[in-house]
């Protein structure tokens, strides 16, 4: 399927075996023939020789980068040491970046191939459910700040994706159910017939079932594309996949980014259809059903740090959805259905927040 881009559309590619592709995709992004492969340490133990062989074999000249795992390695000093690896190694503005790893990697490489030499292409081969279900469809790239998550970075959209669900089998059920909450958002935002089949078939989804987990990549890639096709920058309806996010990640950073990102947003839907429901916008039960769907995949509906509802709006002020020092969550009316146009978020003062999240448990 392809995805707008005002760069360029660019292909989503799902299937077993996609990533054979990786060499032919290169040849048409890097004129040089010469490529930065960026991931993390535990991505490279597992596939890094056998990407960069690949790519080798294809007449490509690999200049290989890795960093940390994890969080709290997606940092403005990662950006730099990584940077600083294509720029010792000779890059020029005629080769690009492949992204080999999940959407820590997909969101730091996609950062440094947006700034090395003012934007270099890029690929994601992403390697886990939430990267291929979300984080390597558009164009979102970036690292955190001690004041918050992803606040330095950039619009870059990739030349293309490679989503091979091939990659999954190494991953621990618990790691591949991270991806589902993102899968959980968009059925919850619109698609009631996707969220119900995502619980009815999460046993075997969380055992890594081929066909089920590729026709949930596939449905999930298409419903962000079609959003951001429409809206590239953020300026209206993309916002609608912010949804879980805004609390989400202040629970994420209250926790020192122990919390893995997909336990955050399944908390942060729950917690945004409750504060939706307690305003009045969202129907009443849709918190509940919400809940339903994150239990489905074993993930968590509720966080300790909701019980500081005084120092989690506090984060949640940091976030970059917040305007005007007011913070935005999205309209969810009910589940498949959120809010259009000026409707698609609603402030919600630091008082009504702490009010409404006070005596949660």
């Amino acid at each position: 399927m392809l995805v707008a881009s005002l760069s360029g559309d660019y292909p989503v590619r799902v299937g077993s075996g996609v990533r054979a592709l990786l060499s032919e995709t290169m040849a048409g992004a890097a004129p040089s023939g010469r490529c930065a492969l960026i991931t993390d340490d535990n991505v490279d133990a597992l596939w890094g020789r056998e990407v960069a062989g690949s790519l080798t074999a294809g007449g490509i000249d690999v200049v290989a980068a890795s960093f940390p795992a994890g969080e709290a390695h997606k940092t403005r000093e990662t950006w730099t040491a990584l940077t600083d690896v294509l720029m010792e190694s000779g890059l020029g503005r005629d080769s690009c970046v492949v992204s080999l790893g999940g959407g820590v990697v997909g969101d730091v490489a996609g950062f440094v191939a947006a700034t090395f030499l003012r934007g270099v292409p890029f690929i994601q081969v992403p390697t886990t459910t939430l990267a291929m279900i979300d984080a390597s469809v558009g164009g979102k790239t970036g690292v955190d700040h001690p004041a918050g998550k992803n606040l330095v970075g950039a619009f870059h959209a990739p030349v293309a994706v490679l989503a091979d669900p091939d990659f999954l089998g190494t991953l621990e059920a618990g790691v591949r159910a991270e991806g589902f909450a993102e899968a959980i958002k968009h059925g919850v935002i619109l698609d009631t017939g996707y969220a119900d089949w995502l619980a009815a078939h999460a046993v075997s989804l969380l055992a890594d079932d081929p066909e089920r987990v590729e026709r949930a990549v596939r449905r999930s890639v298409e419903i962000k594309a079609a959003v951001v096709s429409a809206d590239e920058f953020e300026a209206g309806r993309r916002q609608i996949l912010n949804l879980g996010h805004t609390v989400g990640h202040a629970v994420e950073l209250s926790s020192g980014y122990t919390l893995p990102h997909g336990h955050a947003v399944a908390v942060g839907l729950v917690a945004e259809a409750r504060i939706g429901e307690a305003l009045g916008v969202t129907a009443r039960g849709t918190a509940e059903e919400v809940r339903r769907l994150v239990r489905a995949f074993g993930l968590p509906d509720f966080d300790a740090g909701l019980l500081r509802p005084g120092h989690l709006t506090g984060l949640m002020a940091r976030d970059k959805k917040t305007r005007s020092g007011v913070v935005h969550i999205v309209r969810l009316l009910e589940v498949g259905r959120v809010g259009e146009g000026d409707g698609t978020t609603i402030p919600v003062p630091d008082e009504d927040l702490v009010r409404i999240m006070k005596g949660w448990s």
